[in-house]
């Protein structure tokens, strides 16, 4: 078999990542990626980054655990190289506050992060509002220059990018031997997917270059985050709420409940509003399906329904996707090679 063609659909932080991992794990592949939109345009341009674990409900805990320390360990080895800038990854120190001490006072990625214990007294006297906290180390991601770095390493590995809007996977069928699908909410229409519903979050950027802490009240929804360049202010948690437009009462609100956390951003200038569709599911959908049309068969890896956790294990699970690439890969040499006897 010659060398293995393969198509990524999708250039989020996931379709990029995935095609990268590809690369990596299997360098005698070609790859190509295909998309209707590249960054600025993708709903990962509008994500926070910050490296916090959502729980899938659906996902053991032990696969949970293992993608977010391999996106950590990958993230965090940037961070201390002379690319950290460009990719947009630093360090962030802070806080996780709560009304009412949570049932699992120990989350389950509570050993990966950097640092982390509960809050002392002295810190907790900052947020009289609160009666319980963690206190840790975690890594951010300024998600626009991370994409464009993501981009720069796969052109340097002769991977092919085109905008394109695939709206069947098998029109690729006729040019390639297999089809990654990390579209995210466009899974919805392309595979026919029920299980996975839009939420829909708007963030607020702001310039405020003294908060230097990130701070997240337990809840999830509340959370003041500092970037290199700007402080994202959120959030928003809309289940099947489909629509990208900017709400002014929204605005609003996240503003106030970040003010309320961190009366200092009340001085916050230049505020952006930015509103993306998370693609959400029970579980994140990594695995192989194999397709087929009047004895056609096209094998299919999915990686997509990340919700508001995409960039916390975002590696790990493109590494997965990459594997199960390499088994089809596999498959694939195994049935050319007898065909020949």
């Amino acid at each position: 078999m010659a060398s293995p063609k393969v198509a990524v659909v999708g250039a989020g932080v996931i379709g990029l990542s995935t095609a990268l991992c590809i690369t990596e794990i299997c360098p005698s592949c070609s790859v190509t990626v295909f998309s209707d939109q590249f960054s600025p345009n993708t709903t990962s341009d509008v994500a926070a980054g910050m490296l916090i674990p959502h729980t899938y409900p659906d996902t053991p805990i032990h696969r949970q655990k293992q993608w977010f320390k391999e996106t950590f360990t990958y993230l965090f080895a940037i961070s201390n190289s002379a690319e950290a800038s460009e990719a947009g990854i630093h360090l962030v120190s802070g806080w996780q506050v709560f009304k009412s001490t949570p049932k699992e006072e120990l989350p389950f990625w509570s050993d990966i992060v950097l640092g982390f214990r509960p809050m002392s007294e002295a810190e907790l006297q900052k947020f009289p509002q609160h009666r319980f906290g963690q206190a840790f180390t975690t890594l951010k991601c300024d998600c626009p220059p991370y994409l464009l770095w993501l981009e720069k390493r796969l052109k340097a590995t002769g991977t092919q990018m085109y905008t394109r809007k695939v709206s069947d996977l098998w029109e690729l069928q006729s040019e390639y031997d297999i089809v990654v699908n990390c579209t995210g909410m466009g899974a919805q229409q392309l595979v026919g997917d029920k299980q996975l519903f839009p939420v829909r979050g708007q963030v607020l950027k702001v310039h405020a270059p003294w908060v230097k802490q990130f701070i997240r009240d337990g809840d999830g929804l509340t959370y003041i985050y500092p970037g290199i360049h700007k402080v994202t202010l959120g959030g928003t948690r809309e289940k099947g709420n489909w629509s990208l437009s900017p709400d002014a009462y929204t605005t609003r609100d996240i503003f106030d409940r970040c003010c309320s956390l961190e009366p200092s951003l009340q001085a916050a200038q230049d505020i952006k509003v930015k509103v993306g569709l998370r693609p959400s599911r029970q579980c994140v959908r990594v695995q192989t399906e194999v397709l087929s049309q009047g004895g056609v068969k096209l094998p299919v890896v999915h990686n997509y329904g990340h919700g508001a956790g995409g960039f916390s294990v975002h590696r790990g699970t493109a590494k997965e996707a990459a594997h199960l690439v390499e088994a089809c890969i596999s498959a694939l040499q195994g049935s050319s090679s007898r065909a020949k006897l």
